[in-house]
C-alpha cells in the first residue's frame, strides 16, 4: 500500500544520508578535527553573531565577509572582494596564489609564495585556483553584487560556500563519490564549518534585482547545491557532533524546515543509540 500513516518513513534515501556521514569523516580527516571540536560553532543569523553597520554597499559586504572568515577560521587568508556591478571586464585576475602553514583555526598563520601548495597539519596538497576564484596581488579574489545585500543569510552562505569551496579543493583526497562530488562537499563543509543553519534557511533564496550576469534577476542569492533537507540532516549531524541543543538551531530556521529539522536530530540519535554509525558512535 502507500504507507501514508507510517511513521518510520526514511526522511532522505539511505545513499544520502551515508554520503553525508562519509564526507563529514573525510572532512575531520582534511581539515583538522580538532578545529572542528575546539573552535567551530554554530553560527547564527542575528546581529550578536553579524554586528556592525556601515553606510556603503561596500563596507557592509566587506563587514560580513570578515566576519564570515572569522568564523570559518580562516581569517589570515588574504583576500580580495571584488563587487561585480562595476564590470565584469574589470575582474582581477593575477599568478597563482601559494599557502604554506596552518590551514584554518584560531591563530593561524601562512606564508604566501608563488607556488599553489596548501597545507594543514597533513602532507601538501595542491589548489588548481583556475576552478575557484582567481588571486590577484597575492589574495584570493571573491565577488559579490550588492543586491544579494537585500538578502543577509544568503550573502554570508555565498561567502561561506566560497571559502569552503577552497577547502575543498585543497584537500589530499577527494570527498566521497569523487570529483562529480565537489560542489555538494564544498556546501557540506560549510556546514562542517558552522554555517548549516544560514545554508538551510538559504537553500531557497529569492532572486537579487539587477542583471543576470551580474548576479542579479536570472542568478539566484547564492547557488544552490544541497536540497533544504539535505542541509538540515548535515545540520543535524553538526548539532549531535558538537553536543549543542538541536533546540538552539531550531528557533532560528525558517518554520517549514523545523520539522524536518526534529526529525533528523531524532534519526541521528537513534544511529548513536543503536551504533549502526561509526561517526556518531565515536562522540557517544
Amino acid at each position: 500500500m502507500f504507507n501514508l500513516f507510517n511513521r518510520n518513513q526514511q526522511l532522505l534515501d539511505e545513499d544520502i544520508i551515508q554520503w553525508i556521514f562519509e564526507t563529514y569523516t573525510w572532512a575531520m580527516r582534511q581539515f583538522d578535527k580538532t578545529v572542528f571540536y575546539q573552535e567551530s560553532t554554530l553560527v547564527l543569523p542575528n546581529n550578536e553573531y553579524f554586528p556592525g553597520k556601515e553606510t556603503s554597499a561596500e563596507g557592509m559586504a566587506s563587514l560580513i565577509f570578515e566576519q564570515v572568515k572569522q568564523y570559518a577560521g580562516m581569517a589570515h587568508w588574504p583576500t580580495f572582494l571584488f563587487n561585480v556591478e562595476t564590470g565584469a571586464d574589470k575582474f582581477p585576475m593575477s599568478p597563482p596564489l601559494s599557502v604554506r602553514g596552518q590551514l584554518r583555526g584560531k591563530g593561524a598563520i601562512a606564508e604566501f609564495t608563488t607556488e599553489i601548495v596548501m597545507q594543514s597539519a597533513m602532507p601538501q596538497s595542491t589548489l588548481p585556483l583556475g576552478t575557484g576564484p582567481a588571486a590577484t596581488n597575492n589574495r584570493l579574489t571573491f565577488t559579490y553584487h550588492p543586491q544579494q545585500l537585500k538578502s543577509p543569510e544568503g550573502i554570508i552562505a555565498h561567502f561561506a560556500q566560497g571559502l569552503s569551496n577552497h577547502l575543498v579543493n585543497a584537500s589530499n583526497s577527494p570527498p566521497p563519490g569523487g570529483s562529480d562530488y565537489l560542489p555538494m562537499a564544498s556546501e557540506l563543509v560549510g556546514i562542517f564549518m558552522g554555517f548549516g543553519v544560514i545554508f538551510a534557511n538559504s537553500a531557497v533564496v529569492q532572486r537579487a534585482g539587477g542583471c543576470g550576469r551580474c548576479g542579479g534577476a536570472q542568478s539566484p542569492v547564492r547557488d544552490v547545491v544541497l536540497s533544504k533537507e539535505e542541509t538540515s540532516y548535515a545540520l543535524a549531524v553538526f548539532c549531535q557532533l558538537k553536543g549543542i541543543d538541536s533546540g538552539k538551531a531550531s528557533k532560528h530556521l525558517k518554520k517549514h524546515l523545523r520539522g524536518f529539522f526534529k526529525a533528523a536530530v531524532k534519526d541521528c540519535q537513534k544511529r548513536r543509540e543503536d551504533k549502526s554509525c561509526m561517526l556518531l558512535k565515536q562522540q557517544a
